[in-house]
């Protein structure tokens, strides 16, 4: 009987649960801007998408973000060859629509992964997968049921675990950058 019931019980909440997750609009924004600010160099170009999973005033997001050349630019000591940084990151999003129009804020965590490639060849190739932190905000404006545009600005700051005990101890890291995007958004 005990396990009829258990059985029962965890058959219903993962029918509610699908349903929550079907009523949910499904959201793709393709998205290209600049990084700017902080660590960034100079004003960069960035590419990437956005996947939002967004209900009545809440959702989470999934974004993925590109930056060729980042780190691009001659220092008094090296020429900086190839260089990028990629973004992945989970973010909590929160925002109540008033009709076609919905701002919104995300804060999240995920990847920062930076590489360079020193053009001289002294050092080759160095690359850092840090973990890091997001967060900002922007505006969704609908064009009509199922195309939008979305404007969004976001602060990327790094991570690092300072001691090299077995600890997880982790502090604000020391890399930072902004990024402004703007794309066009598909509902589904």
């Amino acid at each position: 009987m005990k396990r009829t019931l258990t059985a029962g019980v965890l058959a219903l909440a993962l029918v509610m649960g699908a349903g929550r997750v079907a009523s949910a609009q499904v959201r793709l924004t393709p998205f290209a801007g600049v990084t700017f600010g902080e660590d960034a160099p100079a004003t960069k170009f960035n590419a990437g998408a956005g996947l939002t999973f967004m209900g009545r005033i809440a959702g989470f997001e999934l974004d993925f973000g590109y930056s060729p050349d980042f780190f691009g630019e001659q220092t008094d000591f090296a020429l900086i060859g190839d260089s990028n940084v990629t973004t992945f990151t989970g973010n909590l999003v929160i925002g109540p629509s008033f009709g076609r129009v919905q701002p919104y804020g995300v804060v999240g965590m995920g990847l920062i992964r930076s590489r360079v490639n020193e053009a001289e060849d002294l050092f080759g190739d160095v690359t850092t997968n840090d973990w890091g932190l997001s967060v900002g905000g922007g505006v969704t404006g609908m064009l009509n049921d199922r195309v939008g545009v979305r404007g969004d600005l976001r602060y990327f700051r790094s991570l690092q675990d300072n001691t090299n005990d077995n600890d997880l101890d982790v502090a604000v890291g020391r890399f930072g950058f902004w990024r402004f995007t703007t794309g066009l958004m598909f509902k589904f």
